[in-house]
């Protein structure tokens, strides 16, 4: 088989398995930070995903560097029927003053950023290769082109990683971003891409539960339109359990609400057949500000101690 029928048998395979669930997979517990280096062990992270397998067949991967090279270790190890969609973590390689938090990097450090990029660009391939057999598909980065980003790509660079990636691997390639970039500035890259992979988060637009999957579908259908002869997947959309107000209302942010978009969200897309990861597994307290209500904390399915939410006792109905 060749490589473009392999890769297009692989795709059309996931596809197939639309209605599996899915979920974005990132093990930090408290005091690990990838930023430091602290990386959660192969016991923690073994314990992560026998949890998930009791409901989720998909996980997303946003990195190529120590926690995917432990999770994919740990799945080959247990036998685990998890099939992985493998990231890379891109830092940025020009500034961006459009940054709310600050994006301005001196030429130093942007001319290490793109080396660090090509070398995990290069593992994203050797992990890829060396777990064919897990790894359904990669993605060349994650939210690098978006306006407000700290870490943005041009997008001529990421066509030459999509191409390099493309010729090194037999997996389906595409990239991660939210469903904006794809509206305007994103063809190019499309073009490389063997299918689109957006994300939709309706509360970060200040939509409250009354009208956030309709504008969840209208974010998916504008992009589908967009791109009629591509797939498109859903690599991200959930709802935060807190706030602290910081671009989200805290009484726009609860475990009930989490539950009930979760709920719709998966009866839409299952009925439809779009394969969706919901954002996330468990919570991530290294996250954004040191503020302990800040809302890049709290969009875990489950508490940072792995205690179920309220939308894995009610809605998956299981006693985990």
């Amino acid at each position: 088989m060749s490589k473009l029928s392999e890769k297009q048998a692989r795709l059309d395979q996931f596809l197939g398995r639309s209605r599996d669930n899915a979920i974005c997979y990132s093990g930090y517990r408290e005091g690990q930070d990838p930023r430091q280096g602290i990386f959660p062990s192969y016991a923690e992270i073994k314990e992560d995903l026998l949890i998930l397998a009791q409901n989720w067949s998909f996980i997303r991967l946003y990195d190529s560097g120590p926690h995917a090279d432990t999770t994919l270790k740990v799945i080959r190890d247990t036998g685990l029927d998890f099939k992985v969609l493998l990231g890379v973590d891109m830092g940025a390689e020009v500034s961006n003053p459009n940054c709310p938090w600050g994006a301005e990097f001196s030429e130093e450090t942007l001319t290490a950023n793109r080396l660090a990029n090509r070398h995990q660009i290069d593992h994203l391939i050797a992990l890829a290769n060396l777990y064919s057999d897990i790894v359904f598909a990669v993605s060349i980065g994650n939210e690098a082109s978006v306006e407000w980003t700290d870490h943005m790509v041009p997008v001529d660079s990421l066509v030459a990683y999509a191409r390099r990636v493309n010729e090194a691997v037999s997996q389906p390639v595409t990239f991660c971003e939210n469903y904006v970039p794809w509206l305007y500035r994103l063809a190019p890259l499309a073009a490389e891409l063997d299918f689109i992979s957006m994300h939709t988060y309706p509360v970060w637009e200040y939509r409250t539960l009354e009208d956030a999957l309709e504008y969840t579908k209208q974010n998916f259908n504008a992009v589908v339109q967009h791109y009629p002869n591509k797939p498109v997947v859903i690599t991200e959309a959930g709802w935060p359990t807190a706030s602290n107000g910081r671009g989200i209302e805290p009484w726009n942010a609860s475990e009930t609400l989490q539950a009930q978009y979760y709920q719709q969200l998966m009866a839409w897309t299952e009925e439809e057949g779009i394969l969706t990861f919901v954002f996330e597994a468990f919570d991530e307290p290294w996250k954004g500000s040191p503020d302990p209500n800040e809302p890049e904390k709290h969009w875990g399915l489950f508490t940072v101690d792995r205690t179920p939410k309220l939308v894995i006792q009610t809605i998956l109905g299981k006693d985990l």
